[in-house]
This record gives structure tokens, C-alpha cells and sequence, in this order.
């Protein structure tokens, strides 16, 4: 179920936002993640923030934030991923946006290959300045864009 995140599910929130960057990015060393910690606990809240909860058991299966118009990140902890999760959260923000763009590192392929499937498209190329990791910025707009 997709609901709203509740201020109960932050530190939750916050271990899948370590966990599942660190699993993704293992070219990045694990200190980068756990130096910007606090800074993400801090601006989490400005974001709009929507959990995926497991019905049955009450475990928080991952999140996307959103700003605007910009996905500042899907993260799904790993014993659910490749579910269908992160193409519900997906769904819910092509939904709610007539565009969405996102930023995604290179390497990232499982993740650069899902946006690719799911109607992104990548705008440019150019290198994350705190990692010095190439990344791409990829775009999606709704039907509704384009008329």
C-alpha cells in the first residue's frame, strides 16, 4: 500500500535511504552515505515523501521523494525489489506530474535500464561534483506535455 510517510516512519525511511545507497552505489565509498545522514534526515521534510507498507506485516518496503517536479530518489530495500515497487511509485508520480526529471549515476545500470523502461529519457550527461561519479539527467513527460 502507497500511503503519505507519517513522522513515525522517518528513521525507518532513513535506514532504507543508507542501506539501499549503499547497496546501489558500491563505487562510492560507504562513508559518503553515512556523512550526508543528517543532512537527508534534515530535508526530508521538505520533500514529498510516499512509503510503500507492507499490508500484512507493517514493514516499510521502500519510498520515492519527490520536489516539484524532480524524483530526488526511489529506494526499495532489497528482499523487495524487482516486486513491482518501484514501478508503483512510478506510477503514483506520473499520475500526479505532467513531467518528472531525475538524476542517476551511470553505473547505477539496474536503475538507469529501469528508468529507461519505464518512458525516461536521458536530456544529458555530466558528473556529480561531491562523487566526481558520471551521472545522467533523464526527463519523462506525460502525454499531456506534448499537447
Amino acid at each position: 500500500m502507497i500511503r503519505a510517510m507519517q513522522a513515525s516512519d522517518l528513521e525507518e525511511v532513513m535506514q532504507i535511504w543508507l542501506t539501499a545507497n549503499m547497496e546501489a552505489h558500491d563505487f562510492i565509498d560507504s562513508s559518503y552515505w553515512k556523512s550526508h545522514f543528517e543532512e537527508v534526515r534534515a530535508l526530508l521534510p521538505q520533500a514529498e515523501i510516499m512509503v510503500s507498507e507492507n499490508t500484512d506485516t507493517g514493514v516499510l518496503e521502500g519510498f520515492i521523494g519527490i520536489m516539484e517536479s524532480y524524483i530526488a530518489g526511489i529506494f526499495v530495500r532489497q528482499e523487495y525489489r524487482s516486486r513491482g515497487i518501484g514501478r508503483q511509485f512510478l506510477d503514483f508520480a506520473k499520475a500526479a506530474k505532467p513531467e518528472l526529471k531525475l538524476k542517476v549515476y551511470k553505473k547505477n545500470e539496474a536503475a538507469v535500464n529501469f528508468y529507461l523502461r519505464e518512458d525516461f529519457l536521458v536530456l544529458q550527461q555530466g558528473q556529480d561534483e561531491d562523487t566526481g561519479e558520471e551521472e545522467f539527467t533523464m526527463e519523462w513527460k506525460g502525454r499531456d506535455a506534448f499537447m
